[in-house]
Order: C-alpha cells, then sequence, then structure tokens
C-alpha cells in the first residue's frame, strides 16, 4: 500500500516526467519506463496493471505498421508511388510544392510519419533538381504534410493511444476510417493554405543558395552548398617529405593535421576518391579539403609544398568512375551520436566524407572525431560502384545521384495487394485491427517479401517502449481520480460556455503541451482528462478526445516539435525561423479548421 496519497505520488511522477522529456536530459522511452517502475513499486499500480502496455492492441498495431511499411519500401513500392506523383507536377515549382505535400500525406495514411518523409526525400530533392527548385522550397512542404496525414488514419502512435485509452474507459475505440471525415478535410485545407500563403513564406533559396556565385548558375554546385571551395586547396610532395612511398593509411594526414584527401594529381592525371592502400610519390599534387595552416612541418623536414589556389565545381572532384553525392542520417541511424572513426566509415561504405552540413554551418575538418547528429547532411566522394550500396543502406538516406527508381515487379503489386487487404479487413472488424494489422505484417514474411532478420530491424524499438511506458500512465492517472479532478475543474470554469469551449481549452492546452514535449505523452495526460470532461457535461466523449489527439499533431512551429522536422531542416537549409513563419499561421488556421468541422462530424452532443 503506498505510504502518500496515490493522487500525490503520481502527480509527483507526472511532474518528474514532464521535467525530464522537457529538459531532454534523459531518452523519451527510458523516461516512460522509469515512469512505469516508480508507480509499480509506489503501488500506485498492481504489477499486472503496471506492464499491462506491453500486452495492449495500441503497442501491436504500431509494430505491425512499421513491419507493413518496412516491406514497402523494400520492394521499392512507396519509392514508385512518390515518383509517378512528383512526375504529375511536369518541372513546374507551384504544382511540385503542392504534389510534395500531397504525396508526403499520402504516404503517413499507412506509414509512420518520418518513414514517409524518409521515403520521399531523395525523390523530392532529385524532383528539385531536375525541376531548378530550390529544396528549401519543398522539404518544408513535404515535412508538414507527412504530420498532417497522420491526421487523417488511425495509423499513427499518438492515434491509436487515443483509442486504446477509449476502451479501457469502457467506450468504443476509433476504427481505421474515424479519422478521415475530419483528417481529409484538414489535409485540404493545409493544402490550400500552402498554395494560397504558405508557399510565399517559404524561404527562397537555401542560405548556400542566398550566395551571389550561386544565384548565377542554373545548377546548384555541391561545392558551393557546402562552400568546399573555401577549403579545397592543393600541395605538392617535395625531396625529402616523409610522405614520399607512405601509404595514405599511414601518412597519419587525417589524424594529425584534420585534412581530408580528396585526390592526387600525377602523371598529367587525377586520382579521385584514392585508396586508403594508395602509396604517394615524389612529386603528387594532393588535393586536400581542410585548413591549409594545418599543414606544417615539423623538425624531421618538409611536409607538403602548398600551391597556388584556384577555383573548384562539383566535376571537378567527379569522374565516370568516382562520384560525390550529398545524404543525410537516417532516422533511426547507428551513425548518431558516433564518430566516423568509430563506425569505420569509410571502410565499410569506401566513401570519403568531404564535409558535414549541420543546419548553416558548414564543417570541413577535424570530421573524424565529431559526433554525427541527427539531421547532418554529408558530402561523400567514392567509387560509383558503391552508390547501390549506399541507397539499400539503412543508415544513411542517398539525396540524388545514383538512385534509379526500380519498373513494377510482381513483389511490389503482392506487397500493395497484401497491405490493401490488409486495411480493408481492419476497417471492415475495428475491434480487431490489431490483429489483423500484425497477420498482414507476418503474411509479408511468410510470401518472402521480407524476412525476420528484417522485421526487428524495422521496428522502431524506441516508440514500442515509450508507448508500451506511456499507457499505463493513463491507467494512474483515471485510477487515482486525477482526470476526474481535472475534469471537475473544467467544467466549473467553462461548463457555462458549452462542450465547444471546452473542447477549445483542451485542446489549446495540448498545442501548447507538443512544442515541448512528445505527442504521445501530451495524449497519455490529456486524453483521460478529455474522457471525464465530456462525461461530466454530457458530451461525446469520443468527439472530445479526437480533438485533443488532433490538437497534439499540430507541430509546425519548431523544428524540434517533430522529428520529420529536423530530418529536413540539414537538407533544406532551413533556419529556427523559418518553420515559425510557415508553421505559425498553418497552425492558427487549422486549429480554427478543427474547432469548425469537427462538430459537424463528430457531433460533441450525445
Amino acid at each position: 500500500m503506498p505510504i502518500l496519497d496515490p493522487a500525490l505520488i503520481t502527480l509527483l511522477v507526472l511532474g518528474m516526467m514532464i521535467g525530464l522529456l522537457v529538459s531532454g536530459w534523459l531518452r523519451a522511452d527510458l523516461v516512460a519506463l522509469l515512469g512505469v517502475v516508480a508507480l509499480g513499486l509506489s503501488g500506485v499500480l498492481t504489477p499486472q496493471e503496471a506492464f499491462s502496455g506491453f500486452s495492449r492492441s495500441a503497442v501491436i498495431t504500431i509494430l505491425a505498421v512499421f513491419i507493413l511499411a518496412d516491406a514497402l519500401q523494400r520492394t521499392g513500392a512507396t519509392e514508385y508511388l512518390a515518383n509517378f506523383l512528383l512526375e504529375l507536377s511536369h518541372s513546374r515549382e507551384h504544382w511540385l510544392v503542392m504534389l510534395t505535400m500531397l504525396a508526403g500525406a499520402l504516404l503517413s495514411l499507412f506509414m509512420n510519419n518520418i518513414a514517409a518523409a524518409a521515403v520521399l526525400l531523395p525523390a523530392v530533392v532529385s524532383a528539385g533538381q531536375r525541376a531548378r527548385v530550390s529544396p528549401s522550397r519543398l522539404l518544408m512542404p513535404l515535412a508538414f504534410g507527412t504530420i498532417v496525414g497522420g491526421m487523417a488514419t488511425l495509423l499513427t502512435t499518438v492515434n491509436i493511444i487515443a483509442s486504446n485509452m477509449l476502451r479501457d474507459h469502457g467506450l468504443a475505440g476509433y476504427g481505421l476510417l474515424s479519422f478521415a471525415p475530419l483528417g481529409v478535410p484538414v489535409i485540404v485545407v493545409a493544402l490550400l493554405y500552402m498554395a494560397l500563403l504558405g508557399r510565399r513564406l517559404l524561404p527562397a533559396q537555401s542560405p548556400a543558395e542566398r550566395l551571389p556565385l550561386i544565384r548565377e548558375r542554373e545548377k546548384v554546385d555541391l561545392v558551393d552548398v557546402y562552400r568546399l571551395d573555401e577549403h579545397l586547396f592543393r600541395a605538392r610532395i617535395p625531396n625529402g617529405s616523409r610522405l614520399a612511398n607512405v601509404s595514405l593509411a599511414h601518412s597519419a594526414l587525417r589524424e594529425r593535421y584534420g585534412v581530408t584527401v580528396v585526390g592526387i594529381e600525377r602523371g598529367g592525371r587525377a586520382l579521385l576518391a584514392p585508396s586508403p592502400r594508395e602509396t604517394l610519390r615524389q612529386g603528387d599534387v594532393i588535393v586536400f579539403s581542410g585548413m591549409p595552416e594545418c599543414l606544417q612541418g615539423d623538425d624531421s623536414g618538409p611536409l607538403l609544398e602548398l600551391l597556388p589556389a584556384g577555383g573548384w565545381r562539383e566535376d571537378d572532384l567527379q569522374s565516370s568512375s568516382v562520384a560525390v553525392v550529398e545524404a543525410v542520417l537516417a532516422p533511426r541511424s547507428a551513425l548518431i551520436g558516433r564518430t566516423l572513426r568509430e563506425t569505420n566509415f569509410r571502410e565499410k561504405y569506401n566513401m570519403t566524407v568531404l564535409a558535414v552540413l549541420r543546419g548553416n554551418q558548414c564543417i570541413c575538418r577535424d570530421l573524424s572525431d565529431m559526433p554525427l547528429q541527427f539531421g547532418d547532411a554529408l558530402l561523400l566522394q567514392g567509387p560509383r560502384t558503391r552508390l547501390r550500396l549506399l541507397q539499400d543502406e539503412s543508415d544513411v538516406i542517398l539525396l540524388a545521384n545514383g538512385r534509379e527508381v526500380p519498373p513494377p515487379t510482381g513483389r511490389r503489386r503482392l506487397a500493395l495487394g497484401i497491405l490493401g487487404l490488409t486495411l480493408l479487413l481492419a476497417a471492415l472488424f475495428p475491434t480487431l485491427v490489431g490483429e489483423i494489422m500484425l497477420g498482414g505484417a507476418l503474411v509479408m514474411v511468410l510470401v518472402g517479401i521480407i524476412n525476420m532478420e528484417y522485421v526487428y530491424q524495422a521496428i522502431e524499438w524506441k516508440t514500442i517502449f515509450l508507448v508500451a511506458g506511456l499507457l499505463p500512465l493513463g491507467i494512474a492517472i483515471t485510477k487515482t481520480g486525477i482526470a476526474t479532478f481535472a475534469a471537475q475543474q473544467m467544467a466549473s470554469v467553462l461548463g457555462t460556455a458549452g462542450p465547444l469551449a471546452m473542447l477549445a481549452g483542451l485542446a489549446f492546452i495540448a498545442l501548447l503541451m507538443v512544442q515541448v514535449i512528445s505527442a504521445s505523452a501530451v495524449v497519455t495526460i490529456l486524453a483521460p482528462i478529455a474522457i471525464h470532461t465530456a462525461q461530466q457535461v454530457g458530451a461525446d466523449p469520443r468527439a472530445m478526445t479526437m480533438g485533443v489527439v488532433l490538437a497534439s499533431s499540430m507541430t509546425f512551429l519548431t523544428p524540434l516539435g517533430h522529428p520529420v522536422n529536423i530530418l529536413v531542416m540539414g537538407p533544406g537549409g532551413y533556419e529556427f525561423r523559418d518553420y515559425l513563419r510557415v508553421g505559425l499561421p498553418m497552425t492558427v488556421i487549422l486549429f480554427g479548421a478543427i474547432l469548425l468541422l469537427l462538430p459537424i462530424f463528430w457531433p460533441l452532443a450525445h
């Protein structure tokens, strides 16, 4: 039995969890699991209640969605759909922006938001290059499109959590299509906003593209985007240099001087992206990326003889066999938080990292020992034969160059057929969504579209543990009477104004909270309160909860609001204020649209 009042204990645990989530000191999934342990050890929850999250249909449904989405990606179905939609733009910027946002919304109807954005990102960048449209005009609409698309389907994490909470309170959960009557109009409103106003607020160019040199060029050069021209220089190996007859691997040029070897000029020809086994010779001219002043001789004699600087273009660094490409770290990349040296990046991919674009900062020196961050964009140089490996690699997303869309295949049609049948059955039998979705995922395995090794890689375990840890918190909020007390206070303050005012109040609280903590945590805290508030005033709990859930999805104001915003920040060259400028009007408009449309499709009164 708890010594303190269970409600007080729950509020203390909830307060500490919110503090940790806002501060970012600990991962969100770890915070959720610590909260479960605290509520269990304090006696607020029984052992069965504390660990009930792992057996919930919500967790199984989310797990199955990850598997189904990964199966579609591996057959090329999602990439084929993305390219088909983008081709409809006919290289016109206005239509390209709209179709990019629409493609994001469509894919996120049956995929995790960030997975949908990761699939579309290379196709969007490539389409923009062909149409000579800056990525800064396309990638924010892509991110926002995936977010609003998730409002129209059950198959997003927050919507599944809310449906589970309704069932915990003895109410009918949401079906696969329950969100569509309201979510589809919200998508239409978002598209109209982007077409009429948002497109005009998008930055015309990324910071790199605003340089006068680049504005004069029809094609954006990656050397200019990464400002590599400021860091490329040539140096000759003179007589007596200790580098003569030494392999690149043993030269310690990167480790000791923080420079990267881009190429070697020897005998009138250029050797680009040389192998670490390449032996340096007296008279070789080496092309470096880094700072010339770092290459100083020592007491043993001269090291290198610096040569006059010259202008550099992307084509100078590539050939018929060597490519210069751009990639970003994938959302669940094993490279995040680790250095290039720790991951043996060069040895694994046979690609050299020439520069890293982090926000608006271009980093060209000491790359080996710099921990990589989610959202980093990498400028890579290496053999064209390795591009296919990069394209299939789960740790990085290749943005352009070398990506080919495979033609329609039987496997792709089979995967789409399995998904279609799964969604149809889930729509017809809403009480069996978890079982049906998991069954569809297992069929993908049985027919050989995906194997079990890929299944374990496809599942975003952080989300699984986060949801499994948060669901018992909802039980505690209800069991201890916190939800009932909060509902009574809401009723006393806004009761005379009617259910719509209460909905607006709860939705506004959700909108504010989701800017600093995850949407899953917001829904876990507010859904029980919304349910009890509706019951207090005789409103429909399902309608009130839906308003809170949709408000919790409006993460447009900052890049930190949703991981998909961070994903596009580097490639799009966005600054923090760009999100506020484009996202604030969109948030106000969509908030108003939800309050206007929800009572029509989901009447608040019983």
